[in-house]
């Protein structure tokens, strides 16, 4: 049917409409597409073209240089030491075993460490460098230098490592380090980046492990241009980040070297020297130690398996973990207690019979028929149980803890070390609350010649002597600086002591060492100027039965070695200007004043002297001996004199 003109006119004016509109929203579309396209291409332009460049450019951490660790005199005891090592990047070497065999052609591998790189590979993306062994001389790198067309994807590199120069002398204050690991990650609260690198060295005992934040530094970064895989193509920028602090320490290296040196002649012993003045640790001495070396790169399971199987306990640090029956070391603080409480006098007397009767039962002295008469003086030079016995019954436990406890008695110093004992200083409130049992008057009787529940280590031991030396509250001091800034002594404050009372102590000591009759007068000092104050210890491991008492009580040397007494023994030197203190503890030693004396005495006069001590300090008839033993001591070669001397 033919339209009207109306109507074509109406249709005409309804697609006009339309196309108004429909041109309406394509210029619109248009302009807003432009104007995104404008706000990306120039408002945008740096934000787009920065995450461009992080498709590209990679950040990667930078391990600092670990911040060294010196003695007293700047001696390096921990140092970082350039590390050769072999990697291979999976990606380009293709087939790993076969390209390991060809590597075992040139360079010896050791077993167990190749099995630890493939579980590394493994983890590894194949572009990411593993090591497949380190601590490799120049020889070997320049051996894998000069074949490496024929090693494609393994090639040498070099880092830092921690190595310590002087090894064993210092192991067990130093510490050790070695490479991060899952159970420090899951043990430790710490969310520095450096963690997460692979095979990263922290601290894991001793100061390397309490002071590893300070040591340790902070990450630098490298800024890699990597490919569409991830293959690093270049580097474009270093920040080598800030080299942790160094360290300085207290010990003194050649006294400590003489301290290891000395104690190695016994089976397993310790110990402690100490400036009485400012509370430096001059040596903290355990034999037998070990090579921290071997630590650092991962210990072989072999060499492992000698050190936790050794029945002396090489990697123990027993002078400070070690807990021990302090003896007849602990008579001081008896006759400090009983002064204090003014239940005794430097002239009252005491009768010893050989034993002191409680009830039914007899606490023996330990010269069988006894000592008879002795005043405080006397009782210290010859060490009379009985004596003691009696000032516990006069005192109580309560006071002569609480008067040992002033002098470092049961207190857990502060120091960088690891697992640092308390010890054990009772009293009737511990036992209660330890075994829900009343205090016994035998306890007291038992602690009063420090055996029993008393136990105290070689550290502790040291710090009483300082102590009462000193008259001063002096606390232990492991170390001098860090990053250069000096830590400052502490305890310098008077104990609070009646100072006549100390005296009569230190003269006790004095007699101990310098009279005939005195438990260690055989390891007395003869020199002028330089005498030694000190007191013998000797405490049990073991019941001694009646039967046994009657028959004659069996001697150390017929008895199995972990079943002899502990040898034990206290001293400061010079009498009359007090230096230095010391302790030893000689595990199951035998006697005090027989086996751990003569150390003690040799410690004082090297760390008064400086050096091996001269024979003219030691009694004439003993020179013969101690030249041969001074003489054949392991010592180290730039810390050994040229000969034994006599200052004559």
């Amino acid at each position: 049917m033919k339209r009207s003109p109306g109507d074509t006119a109406r249709s005409m004016g309804l697609i006009t409409r339309r196309s108004a509109v429909l041109g309406a929203l394509q210029l619109g579309l248009c302009g807003t597409l432009g104007w995104r396209m404008r706000q990306m291409q120039v408002d945008q332009a740096d934000e787009f073209r920065l995450l461009a460049e992080e498709n590209r450019i990679n950040m990667r951490l930078v391990a600092p240089p670990r911040g060294l660790i010196f003695d007293r005199n700047g001696i390096p005891l921990a140092e970082n030491a350039q590390n050769y090592r072999i990697v291979i990047v999976k990606e380009e070497a293709g087939d790993v075993d076969a390209a390991i065999e060809r590597l075992r052609q040139l360079i010896y591998l050791d077993d167990d460490e190749l099995d630890r790189a493939r579980r590394e590979i493994e983890r590894r993306s194949p572009f990411v460098p593993v090591t497949l062994t380190d601590q490799r001389s120049w020889e070997d790198v320049a051996a894998v230098s000069v074949n490496a067309p024929a090693l494609p994807g393994i090639s040498p590199d070099v880092g830092l490592t921690r190595n310590y120069p002087l090894a064993e002398d210092h192991a067990h204050i130093v510490g050790y380090v070695g490479p991060v690991s899952d159970y420090d990650l899951g043990k430790l609260d710490d969310d520095d980046p450096l963690l997460q690198i692979p095979k990263f060295q922290i601290g894991k005992t001793g100061v390397e492990q309490k002071h590893d934040r300070a040591l340790r530094g902070k990450a630098g970064a490298r800024r890699i241009e990597v490919n569409a895989a991830g293959r690093v193509m270049r580097e474009l920028g270093r920040d080598d980040g800030v080299p942790g602090a160094d360290i300085q320490l207290t010990v003194e290296s050649r006294l400590q070297n003489f301290a290891e040196a000395r104690l190695s002649l016994e089976q397993s012993a310790s110990a402690v020297v100490m400036d009485v003045r400012n509370g430096d640790l001059l040596a903290v001495g355990n034999a037998p130690t070990f090579d921290p070396n071997k630590f650092v790169r991962g210990i072989s399971s072999a060499d492992y398996t000698d050190l936790t199987a050794n029945p002396y306990r090489p990697l123990a640090n027993k002078a400070v973990q070690g807990a021990y029956p302090p003896g007849s070391t602990f008579k001081m603080m008896v006759t400090m207690a009983a002064l204090d409480a003014g239940l005794i006098g430097p002239n009252d007397t005491v009768y010893c019979p050989g034993h002191y009767k409680l009830g039914d039962r007899r606490f023996h002295c330990w010269k069988r028929g006894g000592h008879g008469w002795v005043d405080l003086d006397e009782s210290l030079q010859q060490s009379c149980d009985v004596y003691y016995y009696e000032m516990a019954m006069r005192v109580g436990v309560d006071k002569i803890a609480e008067m040992a406890r002033r002098f470092g008695i049961g207190e857990k110093f502060d120091l960088p070390m690891s697992a640092i004992t308390p010890g054990i200083m009772p009293d009737k409130a511990w036992k209660r609350e330890r075994y829900d049992q009343e205090w016994r008057v035998g306890d007291s009787l038992n602690a009063s010649i420090g055996q029993g529940y008393v136990l105290a280590s070689p550290l502790q031991l040291a710090v009483m002597t300082a102590r009462l030396a000193s008259g001063t509250r002096i606390v232990p001091r492991l170390v001098k600086s860090v990053g250069g800034v000096e830590q400052d002594a502490q305890g310098t404050e008077p104990l609070g002591l009646n100072e006549n009372h100390l005296r009569l102590v230190r003269k006790g000591m004095y007699s101990v060492c310098n009279t005939n009759r005195g438990t260690g007068f055989g390891s007395r000092i003869v020199a002028e100027g330089v005498r030694m104050a000190g007191k013998s210890g000797t405490s049990q491991v073991r019941n001694i039965t009646v039967a046994e008492r009657a028959r004659g009580v069996t001697s150390n040397a017929d008895l199995p070695w972990e079943r002899r007494d502990h040898a034990l023994f206290v001293a400061f030197a010079p009498f009359d200007a007090p230096r230095y203190a010391v302790s030893v503890v000689v595990e199951h030693g035998g006697g005090g004043s027989s086996v751990s004396a003569p150390i003690a005495r040799d410690l004082l006069l090297f760390a008064l002297y400086g050096e091996v001590p001269p024979l003219d300090a030691y009694p004439g008839g003993q020179q013969g001996a101690i030249r041969d033993m001074l003489s054949n001591l392991r010592l180290r070669d730039d810390f050994r004199p040229g000969e034994v001397r006599s200052r004559a």
